[in-house]
């Protein structure tokens, strides 16, 4: 009787272990282990304020009220010597860290990038900094992860970021506003470049001008009434020059919540500036895709986006410079605004 019992419990715990690993195999490094946390400031955030606390995550993986922003470290198994900043999206109410943070983190490690997944403040958690504490924060990320080039393996001229709706939002001004310092420097870090080397915005929000001022990030950031300079200000495409990073954007014609004229605005600002931009434009997805939603053409952005990577990336490690021209994705331009 007790062989029997024994045979059973080993039988059982072979079935567990069995479905430990391939929930690990399925859902990849960034849920089999837990990710390095990187506080990015010593003490207290620029301006101060904010809530106190941890911040709370929803039952479906966003996070709120963040008291202490951070990045999430995520290392490939075979590193390319390359970083990206994964800004996640959420209306700048929330950030979906999961569905656009970790998997996107995972989708990267396994095409040998170094992830940063970014934990920002939200600009409505009373910061003294206002709209400016989230870039404050971006700014400082990036900075660190080139601080740390050489302990992760990382070139620091190949450091890109990758933002989703109010993420790339974050990721747009990151890319525009390089020579703006959001905050006074508090340490050696703050002598580096916030310029990322290349930028992948995913059905993000760009302006804040009419008729694109209903959003969430719209008034999460600048309020119900702002005035046309603060409108400019936190606009990506009022920031667009010749210094501006090779951009790669996707978006939905579908997408019920940020409008895909948004998308084609940065497109149509990139090339009056020669900048280098590719744009996919989806018949369908929706908003908020992550990595592809099933039954959708959002399924085979990341296909385009590694393309364009092994491009882009290299150029960035080679100093050649790329061709000015867009390509267009599709093949389909965007109309005038």
């Amino acid at each position: 009787m007790n062989g029997r019992r024994m045979h059973f419990g080993l039988a059982t715990l072979a079935l567990l272990m069995l479905t430990l690993s391939i929930f690990a195999a399925t859902t990849g490094s960034a849920m089999a282990s837990d990710p390095q946390i990187l506080p990015l400031w010593q003490g207290e955030a620029p301006g101060g304020g904010g809530p106190s606390g941890s911040a709370k995550e929803t039952a479906w993986g966003s996070v709120k009220q963040i008291s202490t922003p951070d990045m999430r470290v995520f290392l490939p198994a075979k590193p390319n010597g390359a970083a990206v900043l994964v800004i996640a999206g959420g209306g700048y109410k929330q950030i979906s860290r999961k569905g656009e943070g970790y998997a996107a983190a995972d989708w990267l490690n396994a095409r040998g990038y170094a992830a940063f997944v970014l934990t920002y403040r939200l600009p409505g958690d009373g910061w003294n900094a206002g709209p400016a504490a989230p870039l404050q924060d971006a700014e400082r990320a990036i900075r660190l992860i080139r601080q740390d080039a050489s302990r992760y393996g990382i070139d620091r001229n190949r450091v890109g970021v990758l933002g989703f709706s109010a993420g790339g939002n974050l990721a747009g001004l990151l890319a525009v506003r390089s020579a703006f310092n959001a905050y006074p420097p508090v340490d050696a870090a703050d002598k580096l470049s916030t310029r990322p080397d290349w930028a992948a915005l995913i059905y993000p929000v760009i302006s804040m001008r009419a008729p694109f001022d209903h959003t969430s990030s719209f008034h999460q950031m600048i309020g119900a009434h702002p005035t046309p300079d603060l409108i400019a200000d936190w606009s990506v495409e009022t920031h667009v020059d010749g210094k501006t990073p090779p951009v790669f954007l996707t978006h939905a014609a579908d997408d019920p919540i940020v409008d895909i004229r948004q998308s084609e605005l940065m497109v149509a600002t990139c090339e009056r500036a020669k900048v280098p931009v590719t744009y996919l434009r989806l018949s369908t997805g929706g908003h908020g895709f992550a990595l592809g939603r099933k039954g959708t053409d959002s399924m085979g952005w990341t296909v385009a986006f590694e393309k364009w990577l092994k491009r882009f990336d290299v150029t960035a490690v080679s100093s050649v410079a790329p061709a000015p021209a867009a390509k267009i994705a599709d093949e389909q331009k965007p109309k005038p605004l």
